[in-house]
């Protein structure tokens, strides 16, 4: 599938996500939310992301982790460079020491210390669309590519796709680089992927 083909399909994916009435986005994300909490746990490490356009919003999944003593971290990007870091959690973006912009959308950037991905329990991923095998389909950037790549031969953190249902697809286009996820979690429920060699 060439560059303009996977535009297209983003668009489609994002065009259904964006279809969603406000109640039933509402009902969506509660319930999405409160499947995810399975992954919380005690000082887990967890790799949130900070919502833009139409995402998942992550506020019950936060709120829950925070008072059960989970750790959350967000995305920081570095300047030329398409791998992440990870940076204590803040519910504040005023408190961010710059923004990442990404076309119209400016994503915050926190200080703190950092850390990579390996180092998480928990990764939550935002994604445009995902198949049934497990691969997403990203926005483009190409850094949770990059991450999830760094992982290989490494513990990895439990990788969880993050969105809703009509996001889900029978076949994505894949490289034989593309890492799949360990699982997607939706209103309609959670998906576990077949674990595949490191």
């Amino acid at each position: 599938m060439n560059m303009q083909d996977k535009a297209g399909l983003r668009r489609r994916l994002r065009r259904a996500r964006q279809s969603l009435g406000k109640s039933e986005r509402k009902r969506a994300e509660r319930a999405a939310n409160c499947l995810l909490k399975h992954h919380i746990r005690r000082r887990a490490r967890i790799g949130i992301y900070w919502p833009v356009g139409s995402e998942l919003r992550l506020g019950g999944f936060i709120q829950t982790a925070l008072a059960r003593g989970a750790r959350l971290y967000l995305p920081y990007i570095e300047p030329r460079s398409l791998r992440l870091w990870f940076t204590p959690y803040q519910t504040d973006s005023r408190k961010a020491e710059r923004r990442h912009s990404r076309g119209s959308l400016a994503i915050p950037q926190f200080g703190g210390r950092k850390i990579r991905a390996h180092r998480l329990t928990v990764l939550l991923v935002p994604l445009v669309g995902i198949d049934r095998q497990g691969y997403r389909l990203g926005h483009g950037g190409g850094y949770y590519d990059v991450t999830l790549a760094a992982l290989k031969g490494r513990l990895k953190p439990h990788t969880v796709g993050a969105g809703f249902a009509c996001q889900i697809c029978a076949r994505l286009p894949h490289e034989a680089h593309d890492i799949a996820l360990d699982s997607f979690v939706s209103e309609a429920g959670r998906v576990d992927f077949p674990a595949r060699p490191a």
